[in-house]
């Protein structure tokens, strides 16, 4: 089963991840969802899936009141990013799911009205969370081309999506990683094949390196922090992208 593990704590500003669930059916991908909190209003990223909707949401159910979620945040399309949408609409039809532009028009085909939808523009935007300004950060392309990573600039914290993400084995189970050599090696051919465009990697990996992480935390795997923050961005500047279909 999930469950919610606060990572960052400081008076009204907490975030946790709702980690990897090792009781899951083998047939799913393996997803984190973060929730960002400040004060009485809480953001989640990349809800997730319907098919783990009621995981979720009783991971969170069991630390916090789920009615301090106001917003929704999809960092782009993909069905274990945001096809749970409708299943949060009808828990809270008020909330508001902030994604790209891009995808105003084939999101709402998994719930939701116009008022429901705020578009993000391709050069990004700040979220208020009850004051807290997030800040959308532009990855088109990385592997979505409406697609968006989420910084919290006060704890440190870029919630990147895919990219960082790694496929670990049963076995591999921490929150974070803790030798990055091993743990790159599950990395490697997800980015290969996912991330479609070197051109949109080289930008993302020189827009990020402009901010001050401490963590970076992906959808899929564990979280980079310290050192290995860098270490993930110049591995991921150096690997050729586009290129996993074998021959």
């Amino acid at each position: 089963m999930k469950k919610l593990e606060f990572i960052y704590e400081n008076g009204p500003h907490k975030w946790a991840m709702i980690a990897r669930d090792p009781e899951k059916p083998n047939y799913l991908i393996d997803t984190n969802e973060y929730l960002v909190i400040f004060g009485s209003e809480a953001l989640l990223t990349d809800p997730g899936g319907m098919e783990i909707f009621s995981a979720v949401f009783s991971a969170i159910s069991a630390e916090i009141d789920p009615y301090t979620i106001r917003h929704l945040f999809a960092s782009h399309q993909d069905p274990d990013i945001i096809s749970s949408l409708a299943l949060w609409l009808d828990f809270n039809p008020d909330l508001k799911c902030h994604l790209s532009w891009l995808w105003g028009s084939f999101i709402p085909h998994f719930g939701g009205t116009a008022e429901t939808f705020i578009p993000i523009p391709d050069e990004g935007m700040t979220i208020s969370l009850g004051g807290l300004m997030l800040e959308a950060i532009p990855a088109h392309y990385l592997h979505s081309s409406g697609n968006f990573n989420l910084y919290d600039r006060k704890a440190k914290i870029l919630f990147s999506g895919d990219v960082g993400a790694a496929l670990l084995p049963p076995e591999e189970s921490g929150l974070f990683v803790e030798n990055f050599d091993n743990h790159i090696r599950h990395a490697r051919d997800f980015h290969r094949r996912w991330m479609g465009s070197n051109a949109a990697k080289l930008n993302w990996c020189e827009r990020v390196s402009r901010l001050d992480i401490d963590m970076l935390c992906p959808q899929h795997g564990a979280i980079y922090r310290g050192e290995d923050v860098k270490r993930f961005i110049d591995w991921f500047a150096a690997l050729d992208v586009g290129s996993g279909i074998k021959d």
